[in-house]
């Protein structure tokens, strides 16, 4: 991986032509064909329409998954630059090149269960997902290692809430790269209807946040916040799902309020 924290962050596509620290040939043979699945790319459009329209929560939708699919695989390279030993496809005795692609399906699906309820959607998205994994994965493994690596992706998804805590740093990924999304611009469509909840306010608060390579840390989060506010999406959310994740000890968060005048707070350290 190229020393930017641009190559993988943000919304940007993941860059098949970079240098990354994980042997990623598998993920660019499935992530084009992922990418361009008519009916993953439907479920993502329908899956707002519970969250965004009926609810009027943050997006949960396309642009949601494209960059929590990007930061995860941001996430795991900069776990793997550091050391870090993934569990998941080892425990399945699957490829270290498939850690990646568990990553990546697993971001890809984990809030679909939103087409049938907001409320407990990590729970709908199993059988959702379920399904579309019978269809999608024998296209690319066996029979055997299908089964593994849709047993190691259904984990992740279910985990990515804080009901269950995850077993493998890969469904660890996927539990903190969802709370990355936190920027102003997931809530300017409840913003723009009215929506004045903790959630859409809080997420106003936040002007950027980067993945880098840390000093002490395998990964350094680095938020810049506008005002107070903010201090909801990185304490009641990243925070709690740091929490329990797998990566605590490898994750170094820091939260800054760049605006001189308000100062109620200045800087975070978790």
């Amino acid at each position: 991986m190229a020393d930017s924290e641009d190559s993988l962050n943000g919304g940007r596509v993941y860059d098949p032509d970079a240098d990354h620290s994980f042997p990623d040939e598998k993920l660019n043979e499935i992530l084009p064909v992922l990418l361009e699945d008519e009916e993953i790319r439907t479920l993502l459009e329908a899956q707002n329409v519970n969250a965004v329209t009926r609810k009027g929560y943050n997006d949960h939708g396309p642009k949601h998954i494209e960059i929590v699919r990007n930061r995860a695989l941001r996430l795991y390279d900069l776990l793997k630059r550091g050391g870090c030993e993934f569990n998941g496809a080892a425990d399945e005795g699957l490829d270290e090149a498939d850690e990646a692609v568990i990553v990546a399906l697993a971001a890809q699906l984990h809030d679909i269960g939103h087409i049938v309820h907001r409320d407990d959607h990590a729970y709908y998205s199993i059988p959702l997902a379920s399904d579309v994994l019978d269809r999608f994965l024998p296209q690319f493994y066996d029979v055997a290692d299908t089964v593994r690596m849709k047993a190691e992706v259904l984990h992740a998804i279910l985990t990515h809430h804080r009901e269950e805590d995850p077993l493998t740093l890969e469904a660890g990924v996927i539990r903190v790269a969802d709370a990355l999304d936190m920027e102003r611009g997931r809530s300017r469509i409840p913003y723009e209807k009215g929506g004045r909840g903790i959630n859409t306010l809080s997420s106003r608060a936040i002007r950027n946040v980067s993945l880098k390579e840390g000093d002490d840390k395998a990964v350094l989060v680095e938020i810049e916040m506008v005002n107070a506010a903010g201090v909801y999406q990185v304490d009641n959310l990243l925070k709690a799902k740091l929490d329990g994740s797998g990566l605590e000890d490898h994750v170094k968060i820091v939260a800054v309020n760049t605006r001189s005048e308000d100062q109620l707070v200045e800087r975070i350290e978790l």
